[in-house]
């Protein structure tokens, strides 16, 4: 079942007062170098720096008085934790977060600094479902989960609602997939204010169960590989799979160098900070210049929570 264009412009009315409406910026050398006219909606300039800002604010509110008194919980290796922990401090709820050893220092840090009560997990799925379902169980905290809650997805996309709202002509949208929820709330975006405007996605080559997800028709998961694009490392779900099973056209996959290479183009032409996984939708377009080539495309830049001891250049 697809959410109503309601539910979306709902959302956005909620997230609003508690989010940066984040701006839009382009450039002529990288519209050179690709080909297409570039419109990169900066959720990088976010709140905590990404744009899991929106889905953890618009899911919180949702909850009845008496869940927002016991807490929420998630599992994440970062971004949504943040999120997560500022929008429940924001609406005075306690948060507990979940995060897998592998988690960059720089996010477990910000998760503290944000107020949010601290789990450290093994790094397997596994693991990080088990010590979030404990919290649940002591604490009668409601899990959130990061990528596949409506609320959630509905939050995630009040981004692409707001950049469509300001040029609802664009040809493409891309966004990086790595759970799914920001894909599918772009999509459910695109799908009401755009005017056929396609949504793709970016996926590592080497965590591309999105890919062979919307090949198979059915949720696939990775049983190993790694990737500099830390934030992408988790699997569709059953709520938003459907979705972008309907409302994407594509999913294209890029090496660990193309991510690097186009992070790299960002900060240095573009003189932004974007984390690798952010880098991973403008890294898709540039692999297929041909299929972008004087297109207008929104591309959402996801986040800019780097650990910046571990640069990759």
């Amino acid at each position: 079942m697809i959410p109503s264009r309601i539910s979306l412009e709902e959302a956005g009315k909620r997230v609003a007062p508690f989010v940066h409406k984040t701006p839009v910026l382009t450039s002529r050398i990288l519209n050179e170098k690709s080909g297409a006219q570039l419109f990169f909606k900066c959720e990088n300039f976010q709140k905590m720096g990404a744009f899991k800002m929106r889905g953890a604010i618009n899911a919180i509110q949702q909850l009845s008085e008496t869940q927002k008194k016991a807490g929420v919980v998630t599992h994440s290796s970062g971004n949504f934790g943040q999120a997560l922990a500022l929008a429940a401090k924001s609406l005075a709820v306690p948060a507990y977060i979940v995060m897998p050893q592998s988690a960059p220092s720089v996010k477990v840090e910000a998760v503290r600094g944000y107020g949010g009560f601290v789990t450290i997990s093994e790094s397997s799925m596994e693991g990080r479902e088990k010590a979030a379902d404990k919290i649940v169980q002591e604490k009668g905290a409601v899990l959130l989960h990061p990528s596949n809650d409506l609320e959630v997805i509905l939050g995630q996309g009040t981004a692409a609602m707001e950049l469509l709202v300001e040029m609802d002509d664009l040809d493409y949208i891309l966004t990086p997939v790595g759970g799914g929820g920001l894909l599918a709330g772009t999509a459910l975006a695109a799908h009401y204010f755009g005017k056929n405007s396609r949504v793709v996605g970016g996926e590592p080559m080497a965590m591309d169960d999105a890919y062979r997800s919307l090949k198979s028709g059915k949720i696939e998961t990775n049983e190993s590989g790694d990737t500099i694009a830390d934030g992408l490392k988790t699997n569709l779900g059953d709520i938003n799979f459907p979705i972008i099973k309907t409302l994407v056209a594509d999913i294209i996959r890029v090496e660990e160098d193309e991510i690097i290479a186009a992070m790299r183009l960002i900060w240095e032409r573009m003189k932004i900070i974007i984390e690798p996984s952010s880098a991973v939708a403008f890294a898709a377009l540039l692999k297929e210049k041909e299929r972008f080539k004087n297109k207008k495309v929104g591309i959402i830049l996801s986040g800019g929570n780097v650990d910046l001891p571990n640069l990759p250049f």
